[in-house]
């Protein structure tokens, strides 16, 4: 059966007769029943048997029903994509973001794009560096945003901005802080120390090691979120990025950058067999924009 035998199929069996198969497919009673009487040849059995009634489907066109409503409807959503591609609108973005990017960059970067295409939906997932290469892979998502790009994989790459990592506190603990803050002015103070892992997590480490300085962690934080929130809580200063730091303000809050500088990149990634869309190119030139004024 090709796709012109089941659309025929599909429209008889839904609607109970030729003639109401020919009205929702806009087309003739004769045309309908070639195809089918056609479909039924190739088939070597009976779809359908002749009552008062009007057309019964046979016990094997219940059972052929079930495949060809799947197919049917994919059909329908290619259709129905491609008039969205043709025109400009529609389609859905599947994009995964580290958990410190979800809170603020791709919100933001969300409610722009909309204002502009209307019709367009997203699936937004979080997602953690080890788990990003499967969730590509297994065609979970189609871009990830992060902060590097996993080594030795079949991934490609856009750059859209930079982060950087900032020291988050409550301004009644360092009512005096520089513009600034180097990495020594947080000795004997209590730390919450974030992930280790990750190029953020391996960036602080380094920097830790270079400067030698021993910071007096009270509570380790496996994520910048749960670190964010002991800040809260009055449990002592941490480090995050200034994403996070920016979603996390609140009264009695700040955040200041490092000194010096401790800067990382942010990356699009998607596997080089599936390049973004028009659609999603689009998305991440608004993203990159919100990167650059957080």
């Amino acid at each position: 059966m090709n796709l012109r035998h089941i659309e025929i199929f599909h429209a008889v069996y839904s609607n109970g007769s030729v003639s109401a198969a020919a009205r929702a497919l806009n087309v003739s009673q004769p045309s309908v029943t070639k195809v089918l009487r056609h479909a039924e040849m190739l088939l070597g059995f009976p779809l359908f048997e002749r009552a008062k009634s009007g057309l019964v489907p046979t016990e094997d066109a219940h059972t052929l029903f079930a495949e060809v409503a799947e197919i049917q409807t994919r059909v329908y959503s290619l259709r129905q994509a491609s008039q969205n591609l043709r025109h400009g609108r529609g389609g859905t973005l599947r994009v995964s973001a580290l958990p410190s990017l979800s809170l603020s960059a791709l919100p933001e970067a969300v409610a722009r794009f909309l204002r502009d295409h209307e019709g367009v939906s997203f699936d937004l997932q979080t997602v953690h560096h080890d788990d990003m290469v499967r969730k590509l892979y297994e065609r979970e998502t189609d871009i990830v945003v992060s902060y590097e790009v996993p080594p030795a994989a079949p991934v490609s790459h856009r750059w859209l901005g930079e982060g950087e990592l900032v020291i988050l506190y409550r301004e009644a603990d360092m009512p005096d802080a520089p513009p600034r803050i180097p990495l020594e002015m947080l000795k004997d103070r209590p730390f919450i120390s974030p992930i280790q892992s990750g190029p953020t997590g391996r960036l602080l480490s380094a920097e830790l090691q270079r400067v030698g300085v021993e910071l007096g962690e009270i509570v380790s934080a496996r994520t910048f979120y749960i670190a964010s929130a002991l800040v809260k809580a009055g449990v002592g200063m941490t480090i995050v990025d200034n994403f996070t730091a920016q979603a996390a303000q609140a009264p009695g809050l700040s955040f200041r950058p490092i000194q010096p500088s401790l800067a990382f990149d942010i990356h699009a990634v998607h596997l080089q067999n599936r390049p973004p869309s028009g659609l999603a190119t689009a998305f991440l030139k608004v993203l990159s924009e919100v990167i650059e004024t957080l």
